[in-house]
C-alpha cells in the first residue's frame, strides 16, 4: 500500500507540474499577444547594467541579473553590500561531489532572494584547456565529463531555489588574451567531444533556463550570431527553451544576433536592439516572427522566476535556509587537496608546535580577480583559523615572504584607513557620499551613491583618515585612469595623468596594474588625512556607464633577507613548519592570461629556506590553478587550497589538525613545469587561436606526449586507506566494492576510466566514463553501482555529422586516481 501510495503521488506531482508549466506557457502567449513592436524590441535589450525594463501592462516586473559565481554580488558591487563567498570552482570541483555542488547552489539562490536577484550569470564551464588561461580559477576541471557532472549539480541546486542560471561562455572562451575579437579555430570533432560536452550535458541533465554567448568567434562567426550552434544544436538538437543572453558588450550586430539566435543584449540602455531592432523589423531587414521568438523566451524566463503575473513560479517554496558561512567552510575543506604527505607529517601531532609564515598565511587570497569578485562581510585568514584551533601558545608566525611588492586598495578600518567616496558636480557642489571600506571606487550602472547620476557627476573624491600600524615609509598610488591628485598628511604628494596603454583591455580601469606614485614618513599609530581626488574625463570613461578607480597602499617594505631569515630561525624552533604561498590579482585573473607557473616574488625561496631548517614543512598552495613547485620533493607534506573563500583558514585548520579529512581529488593536471604542459598556446596568430592540437587536452594530451606529471588527474591523498575489493561491469554500469583499511572515517572518490583496446580511431588512450564518493568507517566495507553513459563509448563522426559508438574490447579500471587503478575489467561493446 505504501508504494503504491507512494506511486501516486509521484504521479500526481508530474501532473501538478505539467500542469504549471502548461499555465506557464499560455500565461506567457497571452502577455506576448499584448505587446507592440517597440516594447518587445525594448525587452530584449537591459535597462540598464543588470536589469531587463518592466512593463506593468501585462504584469511583467523587472528581471534582475548579477554576476557569479561563487557569490552574489547583486547590482551593488561593494563592501557595504557583502555577499558570502564560496570558494573558487576548482575547490568545488575538486569535491568530485555534484551533490555539494546543488548545495552550493542553493545558498547561492538564497543570497539571490535576499538580494532581489532573479538570474545568475554562472556557472562558467570553459575547459581547462592550458593552465595559463587567466580565467582557468573560474572553471571546474579539464575532464569535460568531470565539468558537466559538477555544473549539473551547480545548476540544479540555483534552480531548485526559483533563481535562473546563465551556462557560460558558449563557446570556446578558454583562455582571455584577445578575448572580444578571436576566433576559436575548433574542428568538429573536439568541439563537440570536449567544448560543447559540458553545456549538453548540463542542457539534457539540468535543464538551465538560461546560456550566456561569449564574445569571441568560433570558426570565423561571432558566437552572439552563430545559428549553427545556437539555433541547431543548442536549441534544436539539445532542446534548450531557455533565454539566450549576450556576454556584456558582445552584441555587435542587430540582424545577426536576432537572427543567430540571441534574446538578449547585456547591457543596456544602449544596445543593438530596442530601437534599432523595431527599425529593422521595419524596413523589412528582420522577421518579426524572430523577435517574437526572443521575446517568449524572455517571459518564459520570468514566468519561471516569478516576475510575471498569471504564471506559476517553478519554486514556490526554496530549500530549506542553509548556514552561509558553514557550508563556505564544508566546501573549502571537501575541496582541499593533499597531495604529497611523507611520514605521517598530517595531520599535525597533537602538542606540537606549529611556525606558521607566508605573507598570505595573514592576507589570504580567498578568490580570483574580475567579475568573479564579491565582498564577504570577513575572511578568515590561515593565520586565524589557526590561532582559533590550536591551544594557546602553540603557534607562531612570521611574514616570511610576500607574493607581490605592488600596492593594494587601502584597507579596512582595521587596517587603519576609514574612508568615504565624496561625489561632485562640475560647479563643485556635493551631489551625494558613499562609504568606501577598502579604498575601491567600482560603480556600475546605476550602482551610485544616492542622489548621484553618471550625467551630473564631475568628480569624486576619496577621503578620509589613515592610522598606520607600522613606522617607516608608506607608498601610496592609484590604479585607474585619468586625472588624479593624491594628498597625504597635509601635502599633495601626485598631480598628474594614467592614459591607456596601447593593446589595453577595454577594462583597464579595473583589471590594470596600481600605480605607486609617492612615499611618505609615518609613525604608527598617528592619524594623518589622506585624500585622492579624481575628476572624471569622457576620454577616459569605461565601455559602458561605470567608474572604476582605486586608492592603494602599501606599507613600509622590510628586507626580504632578513624576513626569510626570522622564518627560518622559527621553523628551526618549532615541531612543524606551515609555509603558506599563492598567486596575487596580477597573475589569476579575468582580462588577461598567465605568462608563465611560476610563484610570484621570493616564495620559493623562502619554502626552500624553511624546508632546510625543518624537515617536517608543510606548504599550502593558496592558488585558483596549478603553478610550479621546484621545492615538492624536499618538503614533508603539501596542500592545495585553492581559492577557499571566506571560510578558507577555518577549513584549513580543520584539515591540518585532523578535525576533518582532506576531501579533495585534482579536477586539473598538475604538471612539474610549464615547459612539460602539451597544450600552452594562448595568443592567436592573425587574430586566430587554432586548436590544433584536437582532443587532446589535459591528460589525454600528457599521456599522447609520453609525459608525466607532477600530480595526475583524480590525484588526492586521505587520512585513511582503502582496498579495492571487486568490480564487476556491463555495458551500462560498473559496480565496486572497497574497504576502509585505515583507522578513522573517510571518503573515496572512486574513478571509473575506459581504456580501448586495439583502437580503429585516434582516441585519447583513457578518458574518465564516470565516478562515485563513497564514505565508510574503519574496516567497513561500501559497495557502489556507477552508471557508464553511452556517450563515454561514441566519437563524434566527422563525415556522418552525428555520433557513432565505437565497437570493440574496453578496459575498464577502477581507480583511486588516473594513474592509480586499483582494479580492472574487460568489457565487450
Amino acid at each position: 500500500m505504501a508504494e503504491n501510495s507512494a506511486a501516486i503521488g509521484a504521479a500526481g506531482s508530474e501532473d501538478g507540474a505539467a500542469g504549471a508549466e502548461s499555465a506557464r506557457e499560455q500565461a506567457v502567449e497571452t502577455a506576448l499577444g499584448k505587446l507592440d513592436l517597440d516594447t518587445k524590441a525594448r525587452l530584449l535589450g537591459g535597462q540598464d547594467m543588470w536589469s531587463l525594463p518592466a512593463v506593468p501592462e501585462i504584469g511583467l516586473r523587472s528581471i534582475v541579473m548579477s554576476d557569479g559565481p561563487i557569490g552574489v554580488r547583486g547590482v551593488r558591487w561593494t563592501a557595504d553590500d557583502p555577499s558570502v563567498a564560496l570558494p573558487s570552482p576548482t575547490a568545488l570541483a575538486a569535491s568530485w561531489d555534484p551533490a555539494l555542488a546543488r548545495r552550493a547552489g542553493h545558498l547561492l539562490a538564497q543570497e539571490a532572494r535576499r538580494k532581489g536577484v532573479h538570474v545568475l550569470l554562472a556557472p562558467t564551464v570553459n575547459l581547462h584547456r592550458t593552465p595559463l588561461g587567466g580565467r582557468h580559477f573560474e572553471a571546474y576541471s579539464e575532464d569535460p565529463y568531470l565539468t558537466g557532472a559538477i555544473g549539473t549539480g551547480y545548476v540544479q541546486g540555483v534552480q531548485d531555489g526559483g533563481v535562473g542560471t546563465t551556462v557560460k561562455h558558449y563557446v570556446g572562451n578558454d583562455a582571455e588574451t584577445d578575448r572580444f575579437t578571436v576566433d576559436s579555430v575548433i574542428a568538429p570533432r573536439p568541439l563537440r567531444e570536449l567544448y560543447l560536452a559540458p553545456f549538453e550535458a548540463i542542457v539534457r541533465n539540468a535543464h538551465p533556463w538560461g546560456i550566456m554567448t561569449a564574445y569571441n568567434q568560433v570558426n570565423g562567426v561571432t558566437m552572439t550570431e552563430h545559428r549553427y550552434l545556437v539555433n541547431e544544436v543548442l536549441r534544436g538538437e539539445w532542446g534548450f527553451d531557455g533565454y539566450n543572453v549576450s556576454d556584456w558588450m558582445a552584441a555587435r550586430s542587430t540582424k545577426g544576433d536576432i537572427e543567430g539566435g540571441l534574446d538578449v543584449a547585456m547591457p543596456g540602455p544602449q544596445t543593438v536592439y530596442g530601437e534599432a531592432l523595431a527599425a529593422a523589423v521595419r524596413a523589412g531587414e528582420v522577421e518579426e516572427s524572430a523577435v517574437d521568438a526572443a521575446v517568449r523566451n524572455v517571459l518564459r524566463l520570468a514566468a519561471r522566476v516569478g516576475a510575471l503575473e498569471g504564471a506559476p513560479p517553478v519554486v514556490t517554496e526554496p530549500p530549506a535556509a542553509l548556514d552561509g558561512d558553514a557550508l563556505a567552510r564544508e566546501i573549502a575543506r571537501r575541496g582541499v587537496v593533499l597531495v604529497r604527505n611523507e611520514n605521517g607529517a598530517l595531520p599535525l601531532a597533537s602538542g606540537g608546535t606549529v611556525a606558521l609564515s607566508g605573507a598570505a598565511a595573514r592576507d589570504a587570497r580567498i578568490l580570483g580577480g574580475g567579475s568573479a569578485q564579491v565582498f564577504p562581510d570577513h575572511t578568515v585568514s590561515p593565520l586565524d583559523g589557526l590561532t582559533a584551533a590550536l591551544p594557546e601558545g602553540a603557534l607562531t608566525f612570521t611574514l616570511g615572504a610576500d607574493p607581490s611588492d605592488e600596492l593594494t586598495p587601502a584597507g579596512s578600518v582595521s587596517s587603519g584607513f576609514s574612508l568615504r567616496a565624496v561625489c561632485r558636480d562640475a560647479d563643485g557642489t556635493v551631489l551625494g557620499e558613499g562609504s568606501l571600506p577598502n579604498g575601491q571606487v567600482q560603480w556600475i550602472g546605476d550602482d551610485l551613491p544616492a542622489g548621484v547620476t553618471h550625467e551630473a557627476l564631475a568628480s569624486i573624491e576619496v577621503t578620509g583618515t589613515f592610522t598606520p600600524r607600522e613606522s617607516g615609509e608608506h607608498s601610496f598610488g592609484t590604479r585607474g585612469l585619468g586625472a588624479f591628485t593624491l594628498r597625504v598628511a597635509g601635502e599633495t604628494v601626485f598631480d598628474g595623468l594614467q592614459a591607456m596603454g596601447p593593446e589595453s583591455d577595454p577594462f583597464e580601469a579595473f583589471f590594470g596594474s596600481p600605480v605607486e606614485r609617492a612615499k611618505v614618513a609615518l609613525t604608527a599609530g598617528e592619524t594623518v588625512e589622506v585624500s585622492l581626488l579624481h575628476p572624471l574625463d569622457k576620454e577616459f570613461a569605461a565601455p559602458l556607464p561605470a567608474v572604476m578607480f582605486s586608492f592603494v597602499h602599501l606599507g613600509p617594505r622590510r628586507d626580504p633577507d632578513e624576513l626569510i631569515a626570522e622564518a627560518v630561525e622559527a621553523a628551526r624552533a618549532a615541531d612543524t613548519a606551515v609555509v603558506v604561498v599563492a598567486t596575487t590579482e596580477r597573475v589569476e585573473s579575468e582580462g588577461f592570461d598567465r605568462k608563465d607557473l611560476a610563484l610570484p616574488g621570493r616564495q620559493d625561496e623562502l619554502v626552500r629556506a624553511v624546508a632546510a631548517a625543518n624537515p617536517n614543512t608543510v606548504v599550502v598552495v593558496n592558488a585558483g590553478s596549478p603553478v610550479e613547485m621546484p621545492w615538492r620533493e624536499d618538503v614533508a607534506a603539501i596542500l592545495l587550497s585553492w581559492f577557499p573563500g571566506q571560510e578558507g583558514g577555518a577549513a584549513l585548520a580543520d584539515v591540518l589538525t585532523g578535525a576533518e579529512e582532506p576531501g579533495g581529488r585534482l579536477p586539473t593536471t598538475w604538471p612539474v613545469a610549464l615547459a612539460d604542459v602539451p597544450v600552452t598556446e594562448v595568443t592567436p596568430t592573425d587574430g586566430e587561436l587554432a586548436y590544433t592540437e584536437g582532443v587532446f587536452i589535459g591528460y589525454r594530451a600528457w599521456d599522447k606526449a609520453g609525459a608525466t606529471p607532477a600530480y595526475a588527474f583524480g590525484h588526492g591523498l586521505g587520512y585513511t586507506s582503502w582496498a579495492y575489493d571487486s568490480l564487476e561491469v556491463t555495458p551500462t554500469a560498473a559496480k565496486v566494492r572497497i574497504t576502509n583499511t585505515g583507522t578513522r572515517t573517510g571518503r573515496e572518490v572512486v574513478q571509473i576510466y575506459l581504456a580501448p583496446n586495439g583502437d580503429t580511431v585516434e582516441r585519447p588512450a583513457r578518458w574518465l566514463a564516470a565516478f562515485a564518493s563513497v564514505e565508510a568507517g574503519p574496516g567497513e566495507s561500501v559497495e557502489t553501482e556507477i552508471p557508464l553513459p553511452a556517450r563515454a563509448f561514441e566519437i563524434w563522426d566527422e563525415e556522418a555529422e552525428g555520433w557513432a559508438r565505437v565497437t570493440g574490447t574496453y578496459e575498464v579500471g577502477a581507480a583511486h586516481s588516473l594513474t592509480d587503478t586499483r582494479l580492472t575489467a574487460t568489457l565487450d561493446i
